[in-house]
């Protein structure tokens, strides 16, 4: 029964732990919107292939 009980009790720990990095996250990435996977779509340097002011970038591939 104590296996039991500790079982579910670390399930639940992980799941509250889950949801404590996601709400932290949030906030981080609120604060610093130039970070990280969020940043916004310009026409100059932001995509991988950093082709500047002078075009936009290509879209990417559909293989």
């Amino acid at each position: 029964m104590a296996t039991y009980l500790l079982a579910i009790g670390a399930i639940f720990a992980i799941l509250a732990g889950g949801l404590a990095v996601q709400a932290l996250y949030r906030r981080f990435a609120a604060r610093h919107p130039e970070l990280g996977p969020f940043r916004e779509e310009k026409n100059c340097g932001s995509c991988s292939a950093g082709s500047g002011c002078a075009s936009p970038c290509a879209p990417p591939r559909q293989d």
